[in-house]
C-alpha cells in the first residue's frame, strides 16, 4: 500500500473515533449507553443489524466459495431465502414476548416466565459463546488484513481490538450503530467498485471451462444433509438458516439489544424489515464478485497459478494487492477494518450489558445505589474488561486458526437452536416451568453434542440448529404435560394472540418470493449466458 492508501485508512478511523466521542459526550446514564435511550430510529437498527453479519470474512469468503471452494458456487444465495421467514418469526412471535421489557437484556423475559435459573443459565452461555466468537473472529480479520498492513500478526490484533474498543467504551451502543452504518456503505462501495473492475478487466469475455458450469447453479434438491453430509443444499441451508436465524437475531443479546435500542415493538419491526430487505442487495454484490472471479480465473492462468498452493480465502486479498488501485485498496482495507470493528463493538457492548443487568447488579445489590455517573463508568469499565479478554483470546489461539474457527462456529450451532426452543417453549406453552425448560435445553444441547461427535461426516451441522430447537421444546412440552399439577401462569401474549401481530407479514413474504424469483431468473440467465 502507499500513502495515500494508508491516508484512507487514517481518515476513516478518525471518522469513527470522532463519532464515537463525540456521541459519548451526550450519555447520561447507562439507558444512553447500552440502549441508545431506546430513541434510535428503524432504518439506523436495521442498517447496524445488516452490518453485523457483513464482515471482512464476508467479502473475502463468499466469492472464495463462489469461484473456487470444492463444493461451492452460487448455491450459497439458498441461505438468503432464511432471512425473511426469521424475520417474520421474530416478528410475530418474540417481539410481543420482549415489548414489555423494562432492562436492557433479553434473558429478563425468561426469569419473568421460568425464574432466576433460567435467566443466568441463558445469559452464562452467552458470556462465553459470544466473548470466545469475537476472538475468533478478531484473529480470522487479522489473517486477511494483515496481509496488507505488513505488520506482524500480534501487533494486527491488538490495534484492531485497541480501535473497537476506544470507540465502544466512549461511545455505547448509539456510536456502534452509528459506525455500523458507515462501515457497510464503506464496504458496499468497496464491493461494487471490485466488480467495476472485474468487469473492466473482463473486457466482455465471460466463457469460462465446462468444469466451472456447476458453480453457477443456485438451487441444489438433490442432497439433503442427513446422511450425505452434504451442508450446502435447499433443504439445510433453508430450515438450518432458518433457526439459526431466529436465534442469532432474536434469542442473541448482540443482535436483540439493537431492537430493545429501536423504541418499542413498532421500531424493532421496522428494523427488521429493513435488515431483510437491504441484505440482500448486499449479498448479491459479494456473488457478483464471486461470479466474475470464474471467467477472470480461467483467463488469467499466472494469477490463478499463485493460488494453487494457497487456501481459497487467499483468493480475494492477492487479488486486492495486485488489481486495485492506490486509493480504493486502502478504501478496501478500511472498510474490512470497520467491518470486523463492527462484530467486536456488538459483542462487547453486549458483554457488558448482560454482566451488568444479569449478574453484577442482581449479586451485588448495592450497585444499584451507585449515582448515574458511576453506573455508566462501571458500564465502560467492564466493556474494557471483555474487549481485553477477547483479545487475550485472539492472541491465544493464534497459530491454529482455521481449526479453532470452525470448532466455535460449531459450538455457537450447537446451543443457536436450544437457546431459541427455550424461548419458544416460554411463549408457546402455558405449563412449563424453569425445570422443564432447563431439561428441554439440556437435551437439546446433548442431541447436538451427540450428531458433532458421531454423526458430523453424515449430518449437516445446519441441522443442529432445528434439531436443537425442536427437541428443547418438545421435550420441554412433554415434561410440562406429565409432570405440571396445576396451571402455571401464562405469559405475556402468547398461543393465538401472537398471531393478532401481523404487521411486517405481507412485506416479508413478498421479499421471499422476490428473493426466489430472482433467483431462478438469475441461474436461468447464467445458464444461457454459458450456453452462448
Amino acid at each position: 500500500m502507499n500513502s495515500f492508501d494508508w491516508t484512507v485508512i487514517a481518515s476513516v478511523t478518525a471518522l469513527v473515533i470522532g463519532m464515537s466521542w463525540l456521541i459519548g459526550r451526550r450519555q447520561k446514564n447507562q439507558s444512553d449507553y447500552y440502549l441508545g435511550g431506546r430513541s434510535i430510529p428503524f432504518w439506523l437498527v436495521g442498517s447496524s443489524l445488516a452490518a453485523n453479519q457483513v464482515s471482512a470474512i464476508s467479502l473475502v469468503g463468499a466469492p472464495a466459495f463462489i469461484a473456487l471452494k470444492a463444493g461451492g458456487g452460487l448455491r450459497w444465495l439458498q441461505y438468503e431465502l432464511a432471512i425473511p421467514l426469521a424475520m417474520l418469526f421474530i416478528i410475530l412471535v418474540l417481539l410481543p414476548a420482549y415489548s414489555k421489557l423494562g432492562g436492557s437484556t433479553i434473558y429478563e423475559y425468561l426469569e419473568h416466565r421460568f425464574g432466576k435459573t433460567a435467566r443466568y443459565a441463558l445469559g452464562l452461555v452467552f458470556l462465553i459463546s459470544r466473548s470466545l466468537g469475537a476472538g475468533v473472529v478478531l484473529l480470522a480479520t487479522s489473517y486477511v488484513v494483515g496481509v496488507f498492513l505488513g505488520f506482524d500478526l500480534g501487533v494486527t490484533i491488538f490495534l484492531i481490538a485497541a480501535v473497537a474498543l476506544i470507540y465502544t467504551v466512549l461511545g455505547g451502543i448509539k456510536a456502534d450503530i452509528y459506525t455500523d452504518l458507515v462501515q457497510l456503505v464503506i464496504l458496499w462501495l468497496s464491493s461494487a467498485a471490485c466488480v467495476g473492475i472485474l468487469l473492466v478487466l473482463l473486457g466482455g469475455d465471460y466463457s469460462i471451462s465446462p468444469g466451472s458450469a456447476d458453480r453457477l447453479s443456485i438451487f441444489e434438491f438433490g442432497s439433503t444433509g442427513l446422511g450425505d453430509g452434504a451442508t450446502f443444499s435447499f433443504w439445510p441451508m433453508l430450515f438450518g438458516g432458518l433457526f439459526l436465524y431466529i436465534s442469532y437475531y432474536g434469542c442473541d443479546q448482540s443482535q436483540a439489544q439493537r431492537l430493545l435500542a429501536a423504541g418499542g415493538t413498532e421500531g424493532a419491526r421496522k428494523a427488521l424489515v429493513f435488515n431483510a430487505l437491504v441484505r440482500f442487495p448486499i449479498v448479491l454484490t459479494y456473488c457478483a464478485i464471486g461470479v466474475l472471479m470464474i471467467p477472470f480465473l480461467a483467463h488469467t492462468p499466472e494469477f490463478t497459478e499463485t493460488l494453487r498452493t494457497l487456501p481459497p480465502d487467499y483468493l480475494m486479498p492477492h487479488f486486492f494487492a495486485r488489481y486495485l488501485p492506490p486509493g480504493l485498496l486502502g478504501l478496501v482495507v478500511a472498510g474490512m477494518l470497520a467491518a470486523s470493528m463492527s462484530s467486536l463493538d456488538s459483542a462487547m457492548n453486549s458483554l457488558s450489558a448482560v454482566t451488568w443487568e444479569d449478574f453484577a447488579r442482581r449479586i451485588f445489590p448495592r450497585l444499584d445505589s451507585l449515582s448515574d455517573r458511576g453506573k455508566l463508568l462501571s458500564s465502560r469499565l467492564i466493556t474494557l474488561f471483555w474487549g481485553c479478554f477477547s483479545t487475550a483470546f485472539a492472541l491465544r489461539i493464534a497459530g491454529g486458526a482455521e481449526t479453532v474457527i470452525e470448532l466455535v462456529n460449531k459450538i455457537g450451532s450447537a446451543f443457536y437452536g436450544p437457546v431459541a426452543g427455550v424461548f419458544a417453549l416460554g411463549i408457546f406453552t402455558h405449563r412449563a416451568r424453569e425445570g422443564h425448560a432447563m431439561a428441554g435445553f439440556a437435551a437439546g444441547f446433548g442431541l447436538n453434542l451427540i450428531l458433532w461427535m458421531f454423526f458430523e461426516s453424515e449430518v449437516s451441522w445446519m441441522w443442529w440448529n432445528l434439531g436443537g430447537f425442536a427437541l428443547t421444546l418438545a421435550t420441554g412440552f412433554i415434561g410440562s404435560i406429565i409432570t405440571s399439577r396445576g396451571r402455571h401462569p401464562s405469559p405475556r401474549r402468547t398461543g393465538p394472540e401472537i398471531l393478532l401481530s401481523r404487521r411486517g407479514a405481507a412485506p416479508l413474504l413478498a421479499w421471499f418470493i422476490v428473493i426466489i424469483a430472482l433467483c431462478a431468473f438469475a441461474e436461468r440467465a447464467l445458464s444461457i449466458l454459458i450456453a452462448d
